[in-house]
């Protein structure tokens, strides 16, 4: 996997949607985090225009997506925010400079879709807060963000949930919202995870979608030849006026229980305040105890 140049003080990092239309008042407080980084925020053309719930037509934010890649000054694209609509322009966008010349993509939620893809061209990318929730983050959320980036070496320890799988493992980190990596089935943008460390989270779905989903990915051998799980925020989740009858634990663990592999829960990702940035394409250790999960990069 290739991994992007670390940022440097003075570099210049775009900001873009590739999903929901968002205000520029909705990403101030992400320039003024980047301004005081002493790095330059480059504001692009889908910031502040609409089609419908999109931010801007499908050309619109496939040619500001691409103008960004494209543009060798620019070391850094932290896409504004999720929703939907990336999927929508992906197959459109050119890599070809990009692969000679990788820049960090940053972001989560529907941002999945380029981490996926990303993955598939061999370059690692970054699973971390967006412009339109970084106010609502922990202040170490958003500090790891800029050690990651500046090229710090940072390692996870949080403490062990009651339901999770004892064990360790090595793998490269990959994944993200589990609807859109259930969206991803088939595609060419869908996930080899043999021998890899998938991480998953979502918000706002149904418990019986949940199941749906991880069935999905399991008949397409997601989880075969997996080395861990990872499972972050599973966020406001809806059941029906009939039970589902499982919480989206006990429905992960009837899942995977059979394969064996070390599984984390509460992990610090996803849709949540101390939402932690993690490289994907990065190899790493996952070491889960009773007491303790440790996620070191190797």
């Amino acid at each position: 996997m290739l991994t992007p140049d670390f940022i440097r003080e003075g570099d210049k990092i775009a900001i873009v949607s590739t999903a929901r239309k968002i205000d520029i008042k909705e990403i101030e407080d992400a320039m003024y985090i980047l301004k005081q980084w002493n790095l330059v925020p480059v504001v692009g053309s889908t910031i502040g225009i609409e089609s419908n719930q999109f931010a801007g037509t499908d050309e619109d934010r496939r040619s500001d997506f691409q103008k960004m890649l494209d543009d060798k000054e620019i070391k850094a694209i932290w896409c504004a925010r999720g929703g939907y609509g990336t999927v929508r322009i992906i197959d459109d966008i050119d890599f070809s400079n990009f692969r000679t010349h990788p820049k960090w993509i940053i972001g989560y939620s529907d941002i999945t879709v380029l981490h996926s893809h990303l993955h598939n061209l061999g370059i690692c990318s970054l699973h971390a807060p967006m412009p339109i929730d970084i106010h609502k983050g922990t202040k170490e959320s958003i500090d790891i963000v800029r050690d990651i980036t500046f090229g710090k070496n940072i390692e996870y320890k949080i403490p062990s949930s009651k339901k999770n799988i004892l064990g360790d493992c090595r793998g490269q980190l990959v994944g993200g919202n589990l609807s859109m990596l259930y969206s991803l089935c088939g595609s060419s943008s869908s996930l080899d995870t043999t021998g890899k460390i998938l991480c998953i989270e979502d918000l706002d779905e149904y418990l019986y979608h949940i199941d749906r989903m991880l069935q999905n990915l399991k008949r397409n051998g997601y989880f075969d030849n997996l080395s861990g799980l990872i499972v972050g925020g599973m966020t406001k989740m809806h059941d029906n006026n009939i039970p589902f009858g499982k919480k989206p634990k006990q429905i992960i663990l009837d899942i995977v229980q059979e394969y064996g592999f070390p599984v984390a829960f509460k992990f610090p990702m996803g849709h949540i305040e101390d939402n932690r940035a993690l490289i994907f394409g990065a190899k790493a250790s996952l070491k889960v105890t009773k007491d303790e999960v440790k996620l070191v990069y190797v």
